[in-house]
């Protein structure tokens, strides 16, 4: 017999198997993608993939956060809870405590100067 997952509630908002609901949320503020896209200069694909939740389709970065913040500010959505989401889906192993203050994850600085680990010192 196969299990059906139930809705999640996290802080008012229904999240199915670890979703949010963005797509539903914009829709309840009566916003479209196209007016997100003219109001922030988000390109399209990029707020596709936020509503989607497929962030490694994201730049990456600072650019990533920035977005995020922006989609969030205008269907109002608690920004840090979809940060939050974010960090749990892109570093799911990375903790606070293992990762230098300050510092990125080695995964993002390498995505972010287009190679897999880091460059070796000679």
């Amino acid at each position: 017999m196969a299990s059906v997952e139930s809705p999640v509630v996290r802080r008012g908002r229904v999240c199915s198997a670890g979703r949010l609901n963005l797509c539903g949320c914009r829709q309840k503020r009566g916003v479209t993608l196209e007016q997100i896209a003219e109001t922030t200069k988000i390109s399209m694909r990029f707020l596709r993939a936020i509503e989607d939740e497929e962030f490694e389709k994201l730049p990456g970065g600072i650019f990533s956060t920035s977005y995020l913040r922006q989609y969030a500010s205008e269907i109002g959505f608690d920004e840090s809870e979809l940060l939050s989401h974010y960090n749990e889906v892109m570093y799911p192993s990375s903790s606070p405590d293992s990762l230098t203050a300050g510092e990125p994850p080695r995964s993002l600085l390498g995505r972010w100067l287009g190679f897999a680990t880091p460059m070796q010192r000679p």
